[in-house]
């Protein structure tokens, strides 16, 4: 009974679930709800125990507590997480907002969470296996809920020469394309594949710098030769004159100088009936 006289809630039964570390609460004969092992423990539930309706309702936020926070620490424990990922993950698992904002804050005190760590860690992974600049890494943070004055300072303090290698890793496939293309037009791929992951004009160039496409003539020579024959077969069915514009329009495109195209349609590169022939 309470200080009122009036007959309070027992514990009559505690009967343990199929899934391990979970019980069964009964109250007065009727199932009244699940709680974990250290929540048992805690609160010293027992049979007999009698419970006040104050008692139930801290047992019962103790024990959404203790979810959200065991959920919480489950999805960490695959890769780092930001805050709004955490809330996003409770929330899917319809967490309470109140229980999650505690799993948070009870997170962060153990510095599990923490989000200019991870803005950092998020940030020194790319830079050593990524392929992005930083624009798209900003634009990656915010959608992971960071806040914009914490991606900044993480951003700031990498120089720009740190960025280098991830845009290789992006654009090193072009390295395939000497001989077949021409320079201007290799550095115009990188670049334009470059500002679309994120990086400026200026790291562009630093990449493209790195990337050492020395002039090799021989090589320019090769890729003037493969473009220029596979636009003459290309416009095969007009007229001479309408063919040769349309081929020199085409490898002015292609970035090559109006003397490498009067070359190859002058047939000093290749003898354009040979084209033809084949």
């Amino acid at each position: 009974k309470n200080e009122e006289g009036a007959i309070m809630p027992i514990i009559t039964k505690i009967s343990t679930q199929k899934r391990k570390g979970r019980y069964n609460i009964f109250i007065d004969n009727e199932y009244a709800f699940s709680v974990s092992e250290r929540t048992l423990a805690e609160k010293r539930l027992l049979k007999g125990t009698e419970l006040s309706t104050e008692d139930i309702k801290e047992i019962k936020k103790a024990e959404s507590d203790s979810h959200a926070i065991q959920l919480a620490m489950s999805y960490l424990s695959y890769q780092p997480r930001s805050v709004y990922e955490i809330l996003e993950y409770l929330n899917k698992h319809e967490i309470s907002q109140d229980a999650s904002q505690a799993a948070v804050q009870n997170l962060i005190k153990l510095n599990y969470l923490n989000d200019n760590n991870f803005a950092r860690l998020f940030i020194k992974n790319n830079l050593r296996v990524g392929k992005d600049g930083p624009r798209a890494v900003d634009r990656k943070l915010k959608q992971k809920g960071l806040a914009a004055d914490v991606i900044q300072e993480a951003l700031y303090e990498i120089e720009d020469e740190e960025w280098i290698d991830a845009g290789l890793r992006l654009v090193h496939s072009l390295i395939h394309q000497v001989g077949k293309l021409s320079y201007k037009d290799i550095k115009q791929k990188a670049l334009t594949k470059l500002r679309a992951h994120g990086f400026d004009q200026e790291l562009g160039e630093l990449v493209i710098e790195k990337l050492d496409l020395e002039n090799d003539e021989d090589e320019q020579i090769e890729a003037l030769k493969r473009q220029g024959s596979k636009a003459w077969r290309r416009y095969r069915r007009d007229e001479d004159f309408k063919r040769k514009q349309k081929v020199k329009r085409y490898l002015f495109q292609h970035g090559f100088s109006s003397s490498e195209i009067d070359s190859f349609l002058n047939g000093e590169v290749v003898d354009l009936e040979e084209i033809d022939e084949y």
